[in-house]
């Protein structure tokens, strides 16, 4: 993709605040400075997983798109760059600048070993469906299901249908049937479930390991690593069962992805234990993270689920999900020619 005559796209910078932000308030209608800055200085601490461009014109900043690496999140396999913001002045749309931020956003994504780059978008945004679609967007073959917060209240309600066993033997998530609300009372009274700390890591990556056959250290040690600076974005917890690690959850509250105007929190991963799995533990970690969440004000949780995950969906449900209204877009890169 070439850029329109008389522009530049280019990497953002720090002294690009207060343009992002003003372009920002006026689509949205109020200021995001803090988010905004946030996401900034995201990519200045770890620049390889995170794509951030900007285009300018003759009157300064026109545009910016802002984009992160997925290097284990949902369960992925590869890394995938997940466009999250893209914004331009009310003067220069419909004037391709975000086509040329796109081309710069997939030249960075290939050189970064990127396979494809996902987004959201909601259902009636027929806008930005159609300007996906026109870049080559196709609905992805997972569905995005979420939950109201409801203040810090968890209300499981069960789906007593037994899963296929077959399904379970290898799984990022505790969904198993946990049909007996007994389960969920043992798991309350016999799981401590805290804060995640580096002690935990060890037994983290263990279990991780048992249910998805792959050894992510360095993903689990960059999310623990997040979490710790800052716990108003990253929560992870940990659930403990006789002095012993048996499940953990990763969540992360970005108020603005995806242009969503209320506060939402993303779960991104959610693992228990297979020796002790079917007793309630990831009911037990989703009841703690809602605690959280409505301590922290954020109004709900959402996350990504296979479309052949039959049965994880089923815990999802059975946990108080719902489809949302979002839609899940993927658009695959061809990588450049030598």
């Amino acid at each position: 993709m070439s850029s329109p005559a008389a522009v530049n796209v280019r990497p953002l910078a720090s002294t690009d605040l207060d343009a992002v932000v003003a372009i920002d308030a006026a689509h949205e209608g109020r200021t995001r400075r803090e988010y905004v800055e946030r996401r900034l200085r995201a990519a200045q601490r770890e620049p390889t997983l995170h794509a951030q461009f900007g285009v300018d014109d003759a009157s300064g900043l026109a545009g910016y798109i802002l984009a992160r690496v997925l290097a284990g999140e949902f369960g992925h396999s590869h890394r995938v760059l997940r466009l999250e913001l893209i914004g331009l002045r009310a003067d220069r749309r419909r004037a391709g600048l975000g086509r040329a931020m796109y081309g710069a956003l997939s030249d960075w994504a290939q050189r970064h070993g990127c396979a494809e780059v996902r987004t959201l978008a909601h259902w009636r945004d027929t806008k930005m469906l159609s300007w996906f679609g026109a870049l080559g967007f196709q609905l992805a073959p997972e569905l995005i299901v979420d939950c109201a917060v409801d203040g810090g209240a968890y209300r499981s309600a069960r789906d007593d249908a037994p899963s296929d066993p077959a399904k379970q033997e290898r799984r990022e998530i505790d969904y198993g049937r946990n049909e007996a609300n007994d389960h969920e009372r043992l798991a309350r009274d016999a799981v401590d479930v805290r804060t995640m700390t580096p002690a935990d890591l060890d037994a983290i990556v263990r279990i991780d390991r048992s249910i998805t056959g792959r050894d992510r250290r360095d993903y689990i040690t960059a999310r623990l690593a997040e979490a710790m600076n800052d716990t108003r974005v990253r929560i992870s917890l940990a659930a403990r069962s006789d002095d012993a690690v048996v499940g953990y959850l990763m969540a992360r509250a970005d108020l603005g992805d995806f242009g969503r105007t209320e506060p939402v929190a993303v779960l991104d991963t959610l693992g228990v234990d297979p020796d002790v799995a079917h007793r309630g533990i990831g009911h037990a970690l989703l009841s703690q993270l809602f605690a959280i969440l409505g301590a922290l004000r954020v109004e709900r949780v959402e996350t990504l689920v296979p479309l052949r995950d039959l049965a994880l969906l089923g815990f999802f449900y059975s946990s108080g999900f719902a489809p949302a209204q979002r839609l899940a877009l993927v658009h695959p890169l061809t990588p450049s020619a030598a």
